[in-house]
């Protein structure tokens, strides 16, 4: 997983409407970037919803949300009309972001082992640097963790 000071990888993924989005889009913003497992799930959507919420501040700080996770921009248009999400959805569909973060690794449910999205979040600050890491994101809180770690 990267860390704090590291570098952030660029890419450039598609979003809800089929429109590439860059990271270097965002060049002189903090970037929030979370990856998250699966759209219209519980747990995905209290932390979509949690993001949503808080937006206008997140906007305010000087940052943008980035949405990643392996479903097809179809689905993303959907979850995010379905909640009302004012943010980019991107599509990861062959995880090849989310390795490079190391927001991709094994997990376990009833008893068997599967690769998949390792809920994660991270900031990117205006130059490209991540200036905050958040591994096993929990989704309850974390939309004012995010809010939190962002006047810092």
């Amino acid at each position: 997983m990267l860390k704090k000071g590291n570098k952030a990888i660029a890419f450039e993924l598609k979003d809800h409407d089929g429109k590439p989005v860059r990271l270097e889009d965002f060049r002189g913003k903090k970037v929030v970037l979370y990856f998250y497992p699966k759209d219209n799930t519980p747990g995905c959507t209290i932390e979509a919803e949690g993001f949503r919420d808080v937006y206008d501040e997140i906007l305010e700080k000087g940052a943008v949300v980035l949405g990643v996770s392996p479903d097809a921009q179809r689905s993303h248009e959907n979850f995010r009309n379905k909640f009302n999400l004012p943010f980019h959805l991107l599509s990861d569909e062959d995880h090849n972001i989310a390795e490079a973060y190391g927001a991709w690794g094994e997990k376990k449910m009833y008893g068997k082992s599967y690769m998949g999205i390792v809920r994660s979040t991270f900031i990117i600050d205006e130059s490209g640097t991540i200036s905050h890491v958040f591994p096993k994101v929990s989704p309850n809180e974390h939309a004012q963790e995010i809010l939190k770690a962002l006047d810092d």
